[in-house]
């Protein structure tokens, strides 16, 4: 039960609240007066229905008596009642908003049945409706108006169901300008239709009101960043003879910057004021283009670099990109992945293997001139190269200009120079600048700036090339038949080649140019004391690389002849001797038939046996072989093929040949053949050869330390291995020929024991 002290606190409060109504008006008239200004403030922003109700053009119901509204509405406010006016009206607002969600459900099963944005276009116009007229009137304060927004608002957002997104996404797309659509499917290209800013501005004046821009702003950029990335492929997308990151930004100045001000710069009084509300909102934008751009690119580097030089375009905008967005990592994995694909395998040629490296040095190096990016992709394709048994010819084939294919590993404009070694770091430069943050920590141990020294450092040593180098021009020597303007010809090369390599690397090869001039020089000598039909070319054996040996065996005039002239040779020079190599060079020879007269060149296994033909007419394949000395069966089945396609000769029955001093009828007579190519000529031993012959002669040794001291690691048979004679390999060429043993199953090794296969 109430005390008196409570009684007398209700009615101090009943009082002081009625003289606050009353507004010291007689009586209960002030009270009167409220209660009539609050029936006609409710009354007047009591949500109506705008299907049953007419609307004025500014979307206010007709009826409605603002002048009326206005001074009660004062007396409210006076009287200090404004909340719970408001919370009556908001009240009010939520029970009706049935028949909003009625018109969202509407429109929106109308969405989904046709699914075009149009009928979103007409939700947006009825939500504004409602807005509209269930909106208090300005004059009746900022509050009231800000309070009924924020209200509509949240009411509006708990309405919508998760579908409108998606549909306000397409509905903003459709406002950007869609792409025309191609009826017959001819054509692929996106062609995007120029933006007018004037065509919907009240349409995005009803998405700020109702507050769709502020609450869906990601899916407005989204409908950007998509139209931006279907532009960038759609234009770009194989295009790389010209830069065409300008085309973009400017396609975006045209079409999206002036979509951009109904969102980002909405409420600018002044240019200068838009664009400064446009710059972050731009900003981000043309890093998408950028990060869109650089990921194409990405993707087609490969091909890029393929079509090199004509790629330049694409090259100059991914580097451009790149220092925009961070996606270098991105273009080393997809370029390395590319390379592993599509070149790193056994089916690649090693020349079209050079070539892509080669180019993507040139290409890197205008992405990304310090080289980080270039070191990171070329460590793969170096140590594939080294593993391959041709690289260094191929390398040395091209500088001397002996490759056939027509593309060079070497730009003609290039100068030359010699090989650059690599820098140490110098910290007194006070030019010095530190390395970029994504160098590896072995980046500069490997960055010479022009191609052959690229080429040469995929290698620890430049002694393979110089030895490849000996190899190769002896080969191209030993096959000249004139010796004249071609070894001019090999000279001018030496010559280029000494600025790369040094003198001294290329002394041998100066011993063998001497060779040619007086291996001629002597012929003519000879030749003017006693003609003779043998043109030899002598060689310093010291110098030359090791050629091949042979048993081979000159039987009747060959031998006669090449005594006769080694007679000469030795009055003309009695301190040396001719060992002679009978299994290489050529023979000019005129065979005298029966019925007819060949003229050929052949090599000499040829020449030998149709010589002996000249002594019986039938000879079988065994009495060939042996009466030539140490010959291959192969060796002499293909020699013997040789006149036999002549129609010199006739194998009948199978391993037995038969002169034929007659042609038979149908068969083939050529009258002449070719001297063969010098890939036909292999006289000399490639340094591979070289140093697996030479490994077999130190097994020996091996097997030697295996059988006395029963089993041993690799680091002491190498330690061993060094009191042989002239033995200078590496522990890691000798795990290779200890490997190579293994699989031939001379050896076998445990827990890195090595030790003989019993």
């Amino acid at each position: 039960m109430a005390t008196e002290a409570q009684k007398s606190q209700v009615a101090a409060k009943w009082q002081e609240s009625f003289q606050r109504l009353n507004a010291d008006a007689p009586g209960i008239a002030g009270l009167m007066s409220f209660s009539e200004a609050w029936a006609i403030s409710l009354n007047y922003l009591h949500p109506i229905d705008i299907n049953s109700v007419p609307l004025d053009p500014n979307g206010m119901p007709y009826g409605r008596d603002i002048d009326r509204a206005r001074p009660a509405f004062s007396i409210v406010s006076h009287r200090r009642k404004l909340p719970s006016l408001l919370e009556s009206f908001l009240e009010e607002m939520r029970d009706k908003f049935y028949l909003v969600e009625a018109d969202i459900n509407h429109c929106m099963n109308a969405y989904e049945a046709v699914n075009s944005p149009q009928p979103l276009q007409h939700l947006v116009s009825r939500l504004m409706l409602w807005y509209k007229a269930w909106a208090p009137p300005p004059e009746f304060g900022a509050t009231l108006f800000a309070s009924y927004t924020l209200s509509f608002h949240t009411h509006l957002f708990s309405s919508l169901p998760p579908s409108f997104a998606v549909g306000f996404k397409a509905l903003c797309s459709s406002l950007l300008g869609s792409p025309p659509e191609d009826p017959d499917g001819s054509s692929h290209e996106i062609l995007i239709q120029k933006y007018d800013p004037g065509d919907h501005p009240e349409i995005w004046r009803q998405f700020e009101v109702l507050g769709l821009i502020e609450r869906y702003e990601s899916a407005i950029a989204s409908v950007a960043y998509e139209r931006i990335e279907d532009h960038v492929l759609s234009t770009c997308t194989g295009e790389w003879g010209k830069p065409m990151l300008e085309e973009l930004r400017s396609w975006m100045t045209d079409n999206v910057v002036p979509w951009m001000m109904h969102v980002y710069a909405r409420g600018a009084s002044t240019p200068e004021e838009a664009k400064s509300m446009l710059h972050g909102a731009g900003s981000r934008f043309d890093f998408h283009i950028n990060k869109t751009l650089c990921d194409l690119r990405t993707s087609e580097i490969f091909d890029i670099i393929i079509d090199f030089p004509d790629s330049m375009g694409a090259l100059q905008d991914l580097r451009d990109c790149l220092q925009r967005v961070d996606q270098r990592a991105n273009l080393v994995r997809a370029l390395r992945k590319s390379n592993a694909k599509r070149l790193l395998h056994p089916g690649a040629d090693t020349r079209l293997i050079l070539q892509q490296y080669v180019a993507t040095i040139k290409c890197l190096r205008i992405v990304d001139p310090p080289g980080v990016l270039l070191f990171k992709v070329a460590d793969p394709i170096r140590r594939y190269l080294r593993e391959r048994p041709d690289t260094i010819r191929c390398i040395v084939a091209n500088l001397v200009g002996d490759d056939d294919s027509g593309d060079t590993l070497v730009d003609e404009s290039e100068p030359v120079q010699p090989l650059q070694q690599p820098e140490l770091e110098d910290y007194g430069d006070p030019n010095w600048e530190p390395e970029p943050i994504d160098a590896g920590p072995e980046f500069r141990t490997n960055k010479p700036s022009d191609v052959i020294s690229t080429l040469v450092s995929i290698y620890d040593s430049k002694d393979l090339f110089v030895k490849e180098l000996q190899v190769l021009l002896a080969q191209r020597l030993l096959a000249i038949s004139d010796a004249g303007e071609r070894v001019e010809r090999e000279r001018r090369n030496i010559e280029i080649l000494k600025i790369r390599f040094g003198e001294s690397a290329l002394q041998v090869c100066e011993v063998m140019l001497k060779d040619m001039t007086d291996s001629k020089r002597i012929d003519v000598h000879v030749q003017s004391q006693k003609a003779s039909v043998v043109h030899p070319t002598i060689i310093s054996r010291h110098f030359w690389p090791a050629l091949e040996s042979s048993d081979m065996v000159l039987p009747g005039q060959f031998q006669q002849l090449q005594d006769e002239y080694a007679r000469e040779f030795h009055v003309f020079k009695p301190d040396k001797k001719l060992k002679w190599l009978p299994h290489l060079g050529t023979a000019h020879l005129e065979i005298e038939l029966e019925d007819r007269t060949l003229e050929v060149d052949v090599p000499p296994l040829e020449a030998v046996f149709i010589e002996l033909f000249s002594q019986k007419n039938t000879w079988s394949l065994d009495e060939l072989i042996k009466a030539v000395g140490s010959v291959t069966r192969s060796a002499a089945i293909k020699a013997l093929s040789t006149w036999v396609d002549h129609g010199v000769l006739k194998e009948d029955p199978e391993n037995t040949f038969i002169l034929l001093e007659r042609a038979e009828e149908g068969g083939v007579s050529r009258g002449y053949r070719p001297a063969p190519t010098a890939e036909e000529v292999p006289p000399l031993m490639t340094p591979q050869d070289q140093q697996a012959e030479q490994m077999r002669m130190y097994w020996k040794f091996i097997e030697g330390m295996l059988t006395n001291l029963g089993t041993l690691p690799m680091d002491r048979i190498q330690t061993m291995l060094k009191f042989a004679p002239g033995y200078d390999r590496t522990v890691d060429q000798l795990s290779a020929f200890m490997e190579a043993a293994r699989r031939e199953g001379l050896v076998v090794v445990r827990d890195g024991m090595w030790r003989l296969n019993k």
